[in-house]
């Protein structure tokens, strides 16, 4: 079987009859409204079907959104990558569309909440930031947030899949570069400056990074559903549900960790609060529920960032070598596939989907593929301008003559992680499209060939991919490039090449190069590949290091 399917991705038609018997519900727990983010207890980027709440409510299936329900109107917020998906997945009766970032949802709350009105939010859906702005906005509307023991979505939702239960590996020491012991003693050194008793993950990158584990249990991302403490003395705690570890993993993580299952997490939480510990937590990442926990109990919470992300994002010798290497592999299977392209498009005969299948096979031919790292954008004509349009067996169309076909891909290898995107002309494209391509093209080879001083930013970089577009009076409205992960999450933070990235590039960091330039009805333009951010050689008479 494929790891990418084409079912029909939404069903927009039952939104209807699902927010009525919702309001129901929110009626009887004295509830004017109630939010639903696109996340899990985890802040996954991508959810599993069990956590796909907005999903099932108003037939989105985009990876970021978040929905607002009230007794008689609904509002989803959607960013720019997503405007014209969520247009075509949702029913305009039920779901008005606002854009996430011009009119986030604490925006449009403080603006149009009723006072006195009782807003309910599940805590462990939104994190301990998420939470603080709906908290204002709901304090400067005069409204109650509410927070929710158990979710309204989950009464109602009656065949809701249960949650995975993805087997858990250890991932060798030849790929990742370092032990788990020298990465966990790095945390607790980072940790002993902070004068915090104990180090709260919640992020599973984090997770699988720090113990160098890998999970089954969300496509695309190979990480395990999982939480975990690491004391500043004691040994690590890793809570995790038993029947994913098979015992030779067991034995592996038993001597780094206590394994327990998930439910002991929040008796642990308590014993530090009863104890007066002080815990080092993220809030851009950690529930709000755990941050509750430890509140109620009497914890002392240390804010930081999570310690792994800064660490996990520069590569070590052993993790560039193997994303060269899975590069190479992707390399010659996307080589195959553009040729069987050229060879075949001309015919008329070929779609989205079945250009997503040819390349699959392609990449699943070199024998080291795990999973594709996300699901293929295979956008032909109008769709390459939904940004990241998802082909389904409704929205399929073929690859014609005289347009343009956008195809970004990626594969999940255990040395790496890849991501590329190529467009197209089948046959003549027509002169604007050239024109267009030429400058976002122009805008990648200046990127590519960026040289800088230490200390620069994503931010002052951001320019150079965007300069010969501007020139035109022209823009894309999303970032420029984000961070990858070695097998694992294929968007990885902290660094990025964005308007609004204000982190500092550093010798190891991988990230992509993405420019981009879309007609909306026409065509969609993107060029992609991945960059390792290395020290530069001495240029002769340069000052700066």
């Amino acid at each position: 079987p494929m790891f990418q399917t084409f079912k029909t991705a939404s069903d927009p038609h039952a939104s209807a009859a699902r927010l009525k018997a919702l309001r129901k519900v929110l009626k009887t727990r004295n509830l004017d409204g109630f939010i639903i983010p696109m996340s899990d207890e985890f802040m996954n980027e991508y959810v599993p079907p069990s956590a796909q709440r907005l999903k099932w409510i108003s037939g989105f299936s985009g990876s970021a959104g978040t929905a607002l329900v009230l007794q008689d109107e609904a509002v989803l917020f959607v960013d720019g990558r997503y405007t014209l998906q969520a247009a075509r997945q949702t029913d305009p009766d039920c779901f008005r569309i606002e854009h996430l970032v011009t009119c986030p949802p604490a925006k449009w709350l403080e603006e149009n909440l009723a006072k006195t009105a009782r807003l309910g939010f599940d805590p462990w859906l939104h994190s301990g930031k998420a939470a603080e702005r709906l908290q204002k906005a709901c304090n400067s509307a005069g409204a109650q947030l509410v927070a929710c023991t158990s979710n309204p979505v989950d009464e109602i939702w009656h065949d809701r899949p249960a949650p995975p239960c993805g087997k858990i590996t250890a991932h060798p020491l030849e790929f990742a570069g370092e032990t788990a012991q020298s990465k966990l003693s790095r945390i607790r050194d980072k940790l002993a400056g902070t004068k915090s008793d104990a180090l709260v993950l919640t992020l599973t990158d984090s997770i699988a990074w720090a113990f160098n584990i890998r999970g089954h249990d969300i496509p695309r991302n190979p990480v395990p559903l999982a939480f975990a403490i690491i004391p500043a003395q004691d040994k690590a705690r890793l809570y995790v549900d038993p029947d994913k570890l098979t015992p030779s993993t067991y034995k592996i993580l038993a001597p780094l960790a206590a394994i327990k299952p998930m439910e002991a997490l929040i008796e642990d939480l308590e014993d530090y609060g009863k104890a007066r510990a002080t815990l080092q937590i993220d809030p851009a990442s950690c529930a709000q529920a755990i941050i509750q926990r430890l509140e109620e109990s009497g914890a002392g919470i240390k804010q930081a960032a999570d310690p792994c992300i800064a660490m996990k994002a520069i590569k070590n010798a052993a993790e560039q070598n193997g994303a060269r290497a899975a590069h190479i592999r992707d390399g010659a299977a996307l080589a195959r596939f553009l040729y069987w392209l050229e060879m075949n498009a001309p015919q008329g005969q070929l779609s989205e989907i079945s250009a997503v299948q040819q390349l699959e096979k392609f990449r699943r031919e070199t024998g080291r593929l795990k999973d594709i790292s996300f699901d293929t954008i295979s956008g032909s004509g109008p769709n390459g301008a939904i940004v990241h349009y998802r082909v389904d067996e409704t929205s399929n169309r073929k690859l014609r003559q005289g347009e343009l076909y956008l195809v970004d891909s990626g594969g999940q290898y255990e040395d790496g992680t890849t991501d590329v995107t190529r467009t197209l002309a089948i046959g003549s494209p027509p002169a604007a499209a050239i024109r267009h391509y030429t400058l976002v093209l122009k805008g990648h080879i200046a990127l590519a060939r960026a040289r800088f001083p230490a200390g620069t930013t994503g931010a002052q970089l951001d320019v150079l991919a965007r300069n010969a577009l501007w020139q035109a009076g022209l823009d894309y409205d999303h970032g420029t490039g984000h961070g990858v992960g070695s097998y694992l999450s294929v968007h990885e933070g902290p660094q990025s090449i964005s308007k609004r990235s204000h982190v500092a590039l550093e010798p190891g960091m991988i990230l992509s190069n993405e420019p981009g330039y879309y007609k909306t009805g026409e065509y969609g333009i993107r060029i992609e590949n991945l960059m390792l951010v290395r020290e530069a050689a001495d240029i002769p008479g340069g000052e700066i290091k």
